[in-house]
């Protein structure tokens, strides 16, 4: 089997159902582990700055976050700036953004004396290692992962950056530059994580090991499959940034009461939850659930033939409650961007630190020490 061929069968196997129910098995493995003992774990996770953060990205993965970093896991938070321009013609308002984000992972619970934010376009050595990382995959090889390939279908006629095509091997070194070796991920993100360890093992294969040769410079990252809700925007579609269909962390209520009073539903006035045959008015069954930490059938059951009226009214009651201390922490946090800078800058100093340290043996295993 060729090395080609080799890729292309690992990134396809990492989203069948045998392979999924496997890193399902090992994922719940890992879970039970750092319940043990946390300290064997490092986390890497982060989010594009192309906009405000939402209720999709507090459910689906901020919260995990915060669980993870509580329960004792050394926990790395990336603000992907430079991956920002990989899909756009420019980078827009970045600087109004990164801050956006640094102050909503600060007013949701991610604690910068515990975990490490920082920005990768702060951090040369990791995006360095793009060089090496580059030298073990192929433009096939790329062009078939989900992310590139879906851009590349969707492109039409318009070419497909540089970026855009090296976007997983840029993820690589996003993960391996502080040698993370676990990745929070939905099934969807699989073949990134794959892609990272299929890196991982051919640099150790093609460039040798560090040290003494007794150990690979990069672990091979496993992921920690997410059981998180997923939770649609107002117009029954994925929440989306660029669809204008997201409640922000950031709004007042006020404009999230407008948000929710808009909410897509259906035509029966008796409220049930069945996401299936009435994704709209499930969605705002879930987000009412989710954010009182009650069943969804329960909430379906109370509001019966209430309408959708009544249940928008109590999902927007629930969003606002829950989100309220969130909301106060954070204005405080963005009325000092004096602070947000120093909790980035901070954060980058450690990650320039571990990145430069990885480089060296990176180096070293290359034989380019001079």
């Amino acid at each position: 089997m060729t090395e080609q061929t080799d890729v292309a069968t690992d990134l396809a196997d990492s989203t069948n159902d045998a392979s999924l129910e496997r890193t399902r098995r090992r994922s719940d493995e890992i879970e039970a582990q750092i319940e043990k003992d946390p300290s064997g774990f490092r986390v890497l996770t982060g989010d594009r700055p192309t906009g405000n953060l939402h209720l999709g990205h507090y459910f689906g993965s901020l919260l995990n976050r915060v669980r993870l970093q509580r329960a004792g896991v050394e926990t790395w938070v990336l603000v992907a700036d430079y991956q920002v321009i990989t899909d756009r013609d420019g980078v827009g308002p970045i600087r109004e953004r990164v801050l956006s984000l640094v102050a909503d992972y600060l007013a949701v619970g991610i604690d910068p004396d515990a975990s490490t934010i920082f920005a990768h376009s702060a951090v040369p050595a990791l995006n360095q290692l793009m060089l090496p990382f580059l030298s073990v995959v192929t433009d096939a090889e790329l062009r078939r992962n989900p992310t590139v390939k879906a851009e590349l279908d969707a492109t039409g006629d318009r070419p497909m950056s540089g970026l855009m095509l090296t976007y997983p091997v840029h993820q690589t070194a996003d993960i391996l530059f502080c040698k993370a070796n676990l990745v929070p991920v939905g099934k969807d993100q699989l073949p990134h994580l794959e892609q990272a360890r299929v890196i991982a093992r051919r640099f150790d294969e093609r460039y040798g090991r560090a040290g003494d040769g007794s150990r690979p410079v990069f672990p091979r990252p496993e992921a920690l499959l997410s059981d998180a809700a997923s939770v649609l925007g107002t117009d029954g579609q994925k929440m989306s940034k660029s669809r204008g269909n997201t409640i922000e962390l950031g709004m007042d209520a006020d404009a999230t009461a407008k948000m929710l009073k808009r909410a897509v539903t259906d035509a029966d006035r008796h409220i049930t939850y069945d996401p299936v045959n009435r994704p709209e008015v499930s969605n705002l069954v879930l987000l009412t659930a989710l954010s009182t930490g009650r069943d969804p059938h329960e909430v379906a059951a109370e509001i019966g033939d209430g309408g959708a009226a009544t249940l928008k009214k109590a999902a927007t009651e629930a969003v606002n409650e829950m989100l309220a201390p969130v909301r106060a922490r954070r204005a405080e946090l963005a009325a000092d961007p004096g602070y947000l800078l120093q909790v980035l800058r901070t954060g980058n100093d450690r990650a320039n630190a571990v990145a430069e340290a990885t480089l060296a043996e990176v180096r070293e295993a290359m034989q380019m020490v001079y």
